[in-house]
């Protein structure tokens, strides 16, 4: 589909409790790219984290073999490890959601936020973390309602977004066409403020100034400010009021 308009995402549909096990569940569609993504609760922390009282958010991802025009391997079959590529996007989203909770206020548990491709036209990473965000936040929902978290867990709300460069043009959430002609690749994780939790761009044809990051930035921050109210509504969706589940740094 041809893009109208640079400076505005593709359709973003959250569906919420897409799966019926998971602690917390979405589907998550941008475009044509779709992700699983799912909360999973477990009452145990790592060995170097036990005894301090404090929780632990991590990530996995990876797609399915048909994710792709062609098919792929499937990851941790026959000897396949997950890819390098797959190791550094689930460290990236582990990093962004992380920073979204108040560790303290979990208590010893770790909950696994598992973000399987689907279907793949560019973002993956992306729509990784806005989907995962809402998947935690309906896990630490489930907790409190069971009175397994007394505290308000989360701090912040967490999206991310593609913004690229081709021609000296600013992309919003470029699909994979667009993606991989880009002069430039961004990725921008952020909270619905505006503070950048990580920021990831590469020269792909050409090199890129300081403006040119300072405009991709803007334009990405702004994508994420549709995209968190777009979390924000989906909970709604489901009578979960955010702020029962939140306590901003400033609140405190």
């Amino acid at each position: 589909m041809k893009r109208l308009r640079n400076d505005v995402g593709r359709q973003v549909i959250i569906t919420p409790n897409y799966l019926t096990h998971p602690e917390g569940s979405v589907l998550i569609e941008t475009g044509n790219t779709k992700v699983i993504c799912t909360a999973s609760v477990e009452n145990k922390v790592n060995d170097w984290l036990r005894g301090k009282g404090k929780g632990w958010v991590t990530a996995e991802y990876a797609m399915l073999p048909r994710a792709n025009a062609s098919r792929n391997k499937r990851e941790g079959q026959f000897g396949r490890w997950p890819s390098s590529r797959s190791q550094e996007i689930q460290r990236l989203i582990a990093r962004a959601l992380r920073a979204s909770v108040w560790p303290a206020r979990l208590g010893e548990i770790t909950i696994t936020i598992d973000c399987d491709v689907i279907q793949a036209d560019g973002g993956t990473r992306t729509a990784s973390i806005t989907g995962g965000w809402v998947a935690l936040a309906l896990a630490l929902e489930k907790l409190q309602n069971e009175g397994r978290i007394k505290n308000k867990p989360l701090k912040r709300q967490i999206a991310a977004v593609s913004v690229g460069m081709k021609n000296g043009d600013c992309l919003l959430d470029l699909n994979y066409d667009e993606d991989s002609s880009a002069d430039v690749d961004l990725n921008i994780a952020a909270d619905d403020k505006g503070g950048i939790v990580e920021v990831q761009g590469t020269a792909e044809g050409q090199l890129y100034s300081f403006d040119d990051l300072t405009a991709m930035t803007q334009l990405g921050l702004k994508g994420i400010t549709a995209l968190t109210e777009n979390q924000r509504i989906t909970l709604t969706s489901v009578g979960i009021s955010l702020e029962s589940l939140m306590q901003r740094p400033e609140e405190l």
